[in-house]
């Protein structure tokens, strides 16, 4: 569990993509998790852009809304952030404990960050504690730009927020994962979170991030592509996306051109996560992933999990991140959050936790 800054304290999860706000508030009870609240609505485009909170009244009124909307009291939040402010490596030190790592860190982490290191806020988390034969031990350095994380704490500040921790998607990912799914000793597999303008990519091998990677690419470009091509309006293009319908002068679209765009565009996405994979491949001595699981708003595009499995040659899933979350039909009607579930992956992962932290 990884986190930018971060308090003992219970809190709720708020997930500011792109596309969408995603608020979830868990609670626990013999031993089970359960929701007491969760939602989420929609931004206009351009508000969030590659991790950048651009229209700061616009993401502001709307966590509000979604507060209010469903009675949330909690005001200690925890978010994350993603995207090219964000560097997360995996880096060989001297063998040292904790407390020394803490002390050198910032020295240490000069060499691989291409910030000003003053820009930056830097955590580390030691991944392999025994040191190799030479020594060293393996540990993971992330970096996030402070400007950044500057904005996300005045925008929760000014929603009534108190933000207690700063985490990165990736890893909310990797901890919904680990709720909700046990892995075999050995195993390694690759959590792809497609957000509406980013893939997260995190291949998990042994229990712990081997490889990460953000590519600015996500679900906008199926969106942006039906429109330009099919001369419709942005909500028209999103419901065609997922395979809805849309009314009026639109009717005249060809289910076959809608297709052929998906095809497209999935092609791109599947072909960039295979080009990540193979840089894993060629910097690893790992022979074998075992699957990979898909999460974000676009994981349910009709016919992306098969185009992904046939460009990688890995089994795909979809995620659910309430596999192990117990759900109320007044939170959540069956039906509803099985459609939107794979959008809740960082917001579970982040909520989870928090409510780790607790036990």
């Amino acid at each position: 569990m990884f986190s930018l800054f971060a308090k003992k304290k219970n809190a709720i999860a708020l997930d500011l993509g792109s596309s969408y706000v995603k608020v979830l508030e868990l609670s626990q009870s013999r031993n089970k998790l359960v929701a007491t609240a969760f939602g989420l609505q929609k931004l206009p485009p351009e508000a969030i852009v590659d991790g950048a909170l651009m229209n700061s009244s616009v993401i502001v009124e709307t966590i509000r809304e979604l507060l209010a909307r469903h009675k949330i009291k909690t005001r200690e939040v925890v978010t994350s952030v993603s995207g090219h402010s964000v560097i997360i490596k995996k880096i060989s030190l001297p063998a040292m404990t904790r407390e020394e790592l803490a002390e050198s860190i910032q020295w240490e982490a000069e060499q691989y960050i291409p910030f000003n290191i003053e820009d930056v806020n830097i955590d580390a988390q030691i991944l392999s504690q025994a040191p190799n034969d030479a020594g060293q031990m393996e540990v993971l350095l992330v970096a996030a730009k402070k400007e950044m994380i500057t904005d996300y704490t005045t925008i929760l500040s000014e929603a009534g927020l108190n933000p207690v921790c700063i985490d990165v998607d990736a890893f909310a990912v990797q901890n919904m994962f680990e709720l909700n799914y046990d892995l075999k000793d050995n195993d390694t597999v690759v959590l792809v979170n497609i957000g509406a303008s980013i893939i997260n990519i995190n291949v998990i091998k042994n229990g712990s991030t081997a490889f990460t990677r953000d590519i600015s690419l996500g679900g906008n470009q199926f969106t942006e592509e039906i429109q330009k091509h099919l001369n419709v309006s942005y909500e028209e293009a999103e419901a065609l996306k997922v395979g809805g319908e849309i009314m009026g002068d639109s009717q005249s679209v060809v289910p076959q051109e809608v297709e052929n765009i998906i095809v497209a565009v999935s092609e791109n996405v599947a072909t960039e996560i295979q080009r990540s994979l193979d840089f894993y491949a060629a910097t690893s001595t790992e022979d074998h992933i075992s699957r990979l699981y898909l999460s974000g708003g676009s994981a349910r595009v009709p016919g992306l999990t098969r185009m992904i499995e046939q460009r990688t040659g890995v089994p795909v899933e979809i995620v659910n991140p309430f596999r192990r979350i117990e759900v109320p039909d007044r939170i959540l009607r069956p039906a509803y959050l099985e459609q939107i579930a794979p959008m809740a992956a960082v917001a579970v992962g982040l909520s989870m936790r928090r409510v780790g932290d607790n036990q």
